[in-house]
């Protein structure tokens, strides 16, 4: 169902790769798996390892504005009455370059009514024996007129045992509060005395999380880190100054089996419902690019 699949490996990392949204399977260190994954052949439950193209998240009843003309996509959530994850999850991407610790991929993004641009993309994933994991997406407006763009990423991190027992370190110093529909309800806060401070380690217990955080604190090469621990082993996401936000999610509404046993740590370059507000939205001018980057490591 997930078409061909691309086996990587290095070192003590494993991974798999589906020509199927060019969505990240398994990722694997010494045999134990760094993520939530599925079967070749079942749709990814939940978005696990799919890349959001051309928008993450949601989009408030599929409507946007982009200079001064006025869009409608297809409605994806009608639960929610929103528009989710892009346009790129399911459709199959072309292998151009496949190695034993690497693929890229690409993939032709035409235009349609609720998106009249054109978009030529890629992904490249790359495995190193020390690094782990490095996830490169690119985008570049081959179009005639400028484009919208936005993009993220679905990985959810696990340590092998329910989030309720691991200790959680995160980046954000701020973070977006929503409303019943998970769209933005007002500025981002800060997250100091409140549930969502995971600046300095702390135990996650019963509490749940599905929120964009932003004022990420970054190292010297400008990565910040989200680092998941449990009672035997741990793992690392990190994520490069092209996403200045990263949402994140404690698998709380997931298929029973993993449900609170992964963490979702979403890369992205806007909030939720970007496409329509504006903030924080990329205007690629035709000929103009986008990459971001972002990986993760055992440990």
């Amino acid at each position: 169902m997930t078409g061909e699949q691309f086996r990587l490996e290095a070192g003590d990392y494993r991974a798999t790769v589906t020509e199927a949204g060019a969505g990240l399977r398994e990722l694997s260190h010494q045999g134990e798996p760094l993520l939530l994954s599925y079967g070749p052949d079942e749709p990814a439950p939940a978005a696990f390892g799919q890349l959001l193209i051309p928008w993450p998240n949601r989009v408030d009843h599929g409507r946007y504005t982009f200079e001064g003309t006025e869009y409608q996509l297809d409605v994806s959530e009608p639960e929610l009455d929103c528009a989710i994850h892009g346009l790129v999850r399911w459709v199959p991407w072309r292998p151009v370059k496949h190695e034993p610790q690497s693929i890229t991929l690409t993939y032709a993004l035409h235009g349609s009514t609720g998106y009249p641009f054109r978009l030529d993309l890629g992904a490249t994933y790359t495995l190193d024996a020390a690094t782990g994991l490095t996830v490169r997406v690119a985008a570049r407006n081959v179009g005639t007129r400028p484009a919208p763009y936005a993009h993220g990423m679905h990985p959810y991190l696990t340590v092998g045992e329910p989030l309720d027992a691991c200790v959680l370190t995160l980046p954000g110093r701020r973070y977006q509060p929503v409303d019943e529909r998970m769209l933005p309800a007002g500025p981002p806060v800060g997250v100091a005395g409140t549930a969502y401070d995971f600046t300095t380690a702390r135990r996650m217990g019963a509490q749940t999380v599905d929120v964009a955080f932003t004022d990420l604190d970054r190292d010297a090469d400008g990565r910040a880190w989200v680092r998941l621990e449990g009672s035997r082993r741990g793992v690392r996401f990190w994520l490069d100054e092209a996403q200045p936000w990263l949402e994140i999610y404690t698998a709380d509404r997931v298929p029973v089996a993993s449900r609170r046993r992964g963490l979702g740590a979403e890369p992205m370059t806007g909030p939720p419902n970007a496409l329509a507000s504006g903030t924080d939205l990329i205007r690629l001018a035709p000929q103009e690019s986008y990459t971001g980057s972002w990986g993760i490591v055992h440990g």
